[in-house]
């Protein structure tokens, strides 16, 4: 679904409900994130615990990175009585959502200095139960509207998730400083109000059997030899065959070759941004900025810019379609890593650093939100959880284990050379996209010849 061209108006695309909605979404998802990271380092730092014990506690994010795991749970198992009241995916969130209130109440009730390890097993809990969250709210923002609207879901999502992580960072600090940390995190989980209160007023998602779905779980059941008689291990063996195995053979037989290529370019689209996110705030310390000139210029324009760049980048995919937009994307990203040499090579100016820190979130939040429509425009809804769940996770695993050889190319040649080698490892990218849309068009073609 392509929009006609008839202006900018398509910006009263955020005024739908539909749309709407995703901001508050995004806010509930958003708001775990740092009371298990910073926000809990700050904590325990100001309770006098040791920066060792502390650093342990940076392995509770793993949990958000392994959430591909239990998604074909999500996807596919009923809650009682719960998805009877309010439907498969407003359960589920309902039930995340109450773990995560839970377990921050938790947290805040126990002490620091008596009971570390109980609030450890709550941290994991919690950031279990967010993972679990950012599942079934990605699943429904794909099944909630057509994909014409998904850039504009994405960029209303992140502008939530994005004012939640301010809430749970510097408003979390504020509560803490006036009153203690406790009532930080008795608020916090308060919050946690706003998303059940959401999921109470949206509806639940239509929910369709798909054909190429049913023929691959027949597939898959019928090389495990459990198709044809139904005892009770036949029908677990299927059971978990439809709900592991089957979104993945789908997903292959519905795109045929061009799978790996759009596997590929999944692993490598956000290498570019995410390489050069590692070393951003010590090339901006290195080239003598003060932290307070940091903070303003970064984090104000860096929120501004990516909601900004974020919203406009889903009015491209509802004026444009989502290749042409994604192809921009990429393209930006890559070349804003280029202003980042130029900055490095320049005498340190404030007014530059804004500029080149406002085109780098404006490309991004463009580039973000383009490739979550573009994600979400390759799932099935009937594994709508575990596709996207696992395209999530190929997404920024490559990045992040490439993003670790950062400094040492730093150390070796240097700040402008480490950004131009930035915006080069984006050009495969941007040469991919262009292959897919050649292939896309091409079948297009051929389909017309033979109707």
């Amino acid at each position: 679904m392509v929009m006609k061209k008839t202006g900018w108006g398509e910006f009263k695309i955020y005024l739908r409900p539909v749309v709407l909605q995703m901001v508050f979404l995004g806010f509930s998802a958003g708001l775990p994130y740092l009371l298990v990271f910073s926000t809990l380092s700050a904590w325990l730092r100001d309770e006098g615990v040791t920066l060792s014990v502390i650093g342990y506690f940076s392995w509770v994010g793993v949990t958000y990175s392994i959430k591909v795991f239990w998604a074909p749970v999500v996807d596919r198992l009923p809650l009682p009585m719960m998805t009877r009241l309010f439907g498969k995916r407003r359960s589920w969130m309902l039930l995340a959502q109450t773990g995560i209130a839970l377990g921050l109440v938790g947290m805040a009730l126990a002490d620091p200095h008596r009971q570390l390890q109980y609030i450890a097993l709550l941290a994991v809990w919690v950031a279990f139960c967010s993972a679990t969250q950012d599942i079934v709210v990605d699943a429904y923002r794909i099944e909630a509207a057509v994909p014409a609207y998904q850039g504009a879901m994405a960029a209303a999502y992140v502008f939530g998730y994005r004012v939640a992580l301010l809430v749970a960072g510097a408003g979390a600090f504020y509560i803490a400083d006036f009153a203690d940390w406790r009532t930080a995190y008795l608020s916090m989980a308060a919050m946690m109000s706003v998303g059940v209160m959401t999921v109470l007023l949206i509806k639940e998602p239509a929910h369709e059997a798909d054909r190429i779905a049913q023929a691959a779980e027949k597939v898959v059941e019928d090389v495990l030899g459990v198709g044809k008689v139904r005892s009770r291990w036949n029908k677990l063996v299927a059971a978990v065959s439809d709900a592991i195995i089957a979104p993945f053979v789908e997903f292959f037989v519905r795109n045929g070759k061009k799978g790996m290529l759009i596997l590929l370019l999944i692993a490598i689209y956000k290498l570019s941004d995410i390489t050069m996110g590692v070393m951003a705030n010590p090339f901006y310390l290195d080239l003598g900025f003060s932290k307070t000139e940091i903070a303003e210029i970064s984090k104000v324009f860096g929120f501004f810019m990516t909601i900004f760049g974020a919203s406009l980048g889903g009015v491209l995919v509802l004026r444009y379609g989502i290749m042409r937009p994604l192809l921009l994307g990429a393209i930006l990203v890559s070349a804003t890593n280029v202003l980042f040499a130029f900055l490095a090579l320049s005498t340190p100016d404030l007014v530059l650093l804004a500029m080149v820190i406002s085109a780098d979130n404006l490309s991004g939040g463009i580039a973000t939100a383009v490739f979550i429509a573009y994600l979400s425009s390759l799932t099935n809804t009937a594994y709508t959880a575990t596709q996207y769940a696992l395209f999530s996770s190929l997404m920024t695993l490559p990045a992040k284990l490439l993003g670790g050889f950062s400094g040492e190319i730093v150390e070796q040649f240097g700040y402008p050379a480490f950004f131009v080698y930035a915006a080069a490892i984006g050009l495969p990218a941007v040469a991919l996209v262009m292959i897919l849309m050649y292939v896309q068009r091409d079948k297009v073609k051929m389909d017309s010849r033979n109707p």
